[in-house]
């Protein structure tokens, strides 16, 4: 008698299908703007950005989608740019870098993205952040 062939193991699920997809990165990214443009606590974040947020959504949505295991379509209009270079000209503060984790955790949170994913992203955007804030802080 011989034994049945074993089925393969499936694969976990990416991260990017744990968070929802598309639809689900872009419900985190819309609220996290959101949160930016409405709410006061964030109003120094979004001093530093432009008036017309549209494409900042649209390029997070596709860098978080890259980023979480899903589709590789973050375009950047300077090639060879990376998050980290798109940022160098910004003047990020400690603070700027606290309000920007903080608005990202909460639409985490209030988009029910679950616990351990949202601890593992907000670990990473918290390293982001340090990393982008200004040397000599």
């Amino acid at each position: 008698m011989t034994a049945a062939p074993a089925s393969p193991a499936k694969a976990p699920p990416s991260l990017y299908d744990r968070i929802g997809g598309a639809d689900g990165v872009r419900l985190v990214v819309d609220r996290f703007y959101d949160l930016m443009e409405h709410a006061p606590e964030y109003a120094e974040l979004r001093a530093m950005h432009d008036a017309d947020l549209l494409p900042v959504r649209v390029s997070l949505t596709q860098f978080l989608a890259a980023w979480l295991g899903g589709p590789r379509d973050w375009f950047v209009a300077r090639p060879g740019a990376c998050i980290m270079s798109l940022h160098r000209e910004m003047p990020i503060t400690r603070e700027t870098a606290r309000q920007w984790v903080h608005a990202m955790s909460r639409a985490l949170a209030e988009n029910r993205v679950e616990p351990a994913l949202g601890a593992q992203m907000q670990q990473s955007f918290l390293r982001m952040a340090h990393a982008m804030m200004l040397r000599g802080e």
